[in-house]
């Protein structure tokens, strides 16, 4: 904001500026006295005062400067708490992180173990119900075999259902087992009976 020493110097000027020039010259200019006493006069008595002023700001100056010390350092202070704190965020940011990182592994390799040991329950008792029924069908079988010995001459109709009987559980019995193993344990298993049914048809 502009003095009122330098208001009253623009005025002068600006008075200057629009006062007509003397006849046949271009450097005389025509003033009206009262008005440009006027200006002055104020002019005279505002310069104390403006003078005082400055005079007081430099007195002052080591008071202002003082000032405008604490508080740039205040703000450097201010801005420095901040960045530790920002700095100490992303520090627990970067740790919640890791924590998580660590949970969310942690629950992975626990539910792959679950889901292993799962399987590995699923595949034994699939395992012990293929053997408990190959086990059943086994004896079924036996059952048949006999039978088939003690009263294949004197039954012909019967020795001829339980043949297809015997066949039946044999085949059933195949279809259980492994194709390899199957043909393998039966021949190994039955591979006597085999010639013994064939004498007695």
């Amino acid at each position: 904001m502009s003095s009122r020493i330098e208001q009253i110097i623009e005025e002068i000027e600006e008075y200057i500026d629009n006062c007509k020039f003397q006849p046949l010259s271009s450097t005389k200019i025509i003033v009206n006295k009262d008005e440009i006493d006027e200006l002055l006069r104020e002019l005279r008595m505002k310069t104390p005062d403006e003078i005082k002023r400055y005079q007081k700001i430099i007195a002052n100056k080591d008071a202002i400067l003082a000032d405008a010390q604490a508080k740039a350092e205040s703000m450097i202070e201010e801005a420095q708490i901040h960045t530790n704190e920002l700095v100490s965020e992303h520090e627990i940011m970067q740790q919640a992180y890791s924590q998580a990182n660590e949970v969310v592994t942690a629950a992975s390799e626990q539910a792959q173990q679950i889901l292993d040991n799962a399987t590995n329950d699923a595949n034994d008792i699939r395992i012990g119900a293929v053997q408990y029924t190959d086990d059943l069908l086994a004896n079924a079988e036996n059952l048949i075999g006999h039978t088939l010995e003690n009263y294949n001459t004197k039954y012909d109709g019967l020795v001829n259902s339980l043949q297809e009987c015997f066949d039946m559980v044999r085949n059933n019995r195949s279809e259980l087992m492994v194709p390899e193993q199957s043909s393998r344990s039966l021949d190994e298993e039955y591979g006597n009976n085999d010639s013994d049914d064939d004498e007695m048809l």
